[in-house]
């Protein structure tokens, strides 16, 4: 009988901790900063980023700031008129042409807006 009680405190005890750690723990959070989609626009205008770089930054949401949201919604928008991911796949451009001069706007534009709040918007 001194057995059963032992196990059954010992059980007792690890679920109470797990769940304690669960109450405590948070949920991972990913914000997506200027700096990332400088870095991206940067990679796609130099052929170095894939679709998959591509739609990691540019397929979540970002709801921390409605200009980065504004923006990567522009961006979405560039891959559905523009994007050519067969030719990235083979060492090509990720955006045809204009899509690329699209994409050079948005980057001077972010860039510049991004000078103008240096605070606000460094990682």
């Amino acid at each position: 009988m001194l057995l059963y009680f032992v196990v059954f405190a010992v059980c007792l005890l690890i679920t109470l901790f797990t769940v304690i750690a669960l109450m405590v723990s948070r949920t991972p959070r990913y914000r997506t900063q200027a700096t990332d989609l400088l870095g991206l626009f940067d990679d796609v205008l130099s052929n170095r980023a894939s679709e998959a770089q591509w739609h990691t930054l540019i397929g979540y949401p970002i709801r921390h700031d409605p200009y980065l949201e504004n923006l990567r919604r522009r961006c979405q928008h560039l891959m559905e008129q523009y994007g050519r991911p067969w030719q990235a796949a083979q060492g090509g451009s990720l955006l045809s042409r204009a899509g690329r001069d699209e994409l050079i706007g948005l980057r001077d534009h972010l860039a510049a807006h991004t000078a103008l709040a240096p605070g606000e918007y460094r990682a």
